[in-house]
């Protein structure tokens, strides 16, 4: 059990019988009322978000996950197959379980899978990860640095923004937590 100002994005606690996974929070105090934690939280299980107001002195659980590194193979049908790299089991896991995750399963990607109670919940991405532009509007020829940018598709279907200099075919570095461009890879 934790007390609910000691909070932090990325926490996993366990609330009215369900796993969430903790987006933002705010701590406030107005003026002569007593201080309470905004939490902005994501459902593990459905995938909404929610926004609740915890009391400074309410204690949550937190849930303890098990992690093993495994190796993204493939994906069938909407279900995205993971390989355990110390056993070689694999794992499968929904769309509906990885989210936004799946913008950034490219094959031989090592990451993280979260398991509670033995059953996979999700999975936990590297900061990073290399894609390949597979679409966007041409190149400008001498382009240097700027704060201009253009859409992206990359191999994966994710959209992001990116420099004009960057064409088709380039490998670039895109933020996980953010979805945004950092530089070519």
């Amino acid at each position: 059990m934790i007390q609910a100002t000691q909070l932090r994005p990325g926490m996993i606690i366990e609330f009215n019988g369900e796993l969430y996974s903790i987006f933002r929070t705010e701590h406030r105090t107005p003026g002569n009322l007593r201080g309470f934690v905004q939490a902005r939280m994501r459902n593990l299980r459905t995938g909404a978000m929610i926004d609740h107001r915890f009391a400074s002195t309410d204690f949550v659980e937190r849930a303890f996950l098990e992690e093993q590194e495994v190796e993204y193979l493939y994906e069938d049908g909407g279900t995205y197959y993971f390989m355990n790299t110390e056993d070689f089991s694999q794992i499968a896991l929904t769309g509906e379980q990885l989210g936004d995750a799946v913008n950034y399963l490219v094959p031989q990607l090592h990451l993280k899978v979260e398991f509670y109670e033995g059953k996979p919940i999700g999975v936990s991405l590297p900061p990073t990860v290399d894609l390949t532009v597979v679409e966007t509007e041409p190149g400008l020829r001498g382009a240097t640095v700027s704060n201009v940018t253009k859409p992206a598709k990359l191999e994966t279907g994710l959209v992001v923004q990116v420099p004009p200099f960057i064409n088709e075919g380039d490998r670039i570095r895109v933020n996980t937590e953010e979805g945004t461009y950092l530089e070519r890879a």
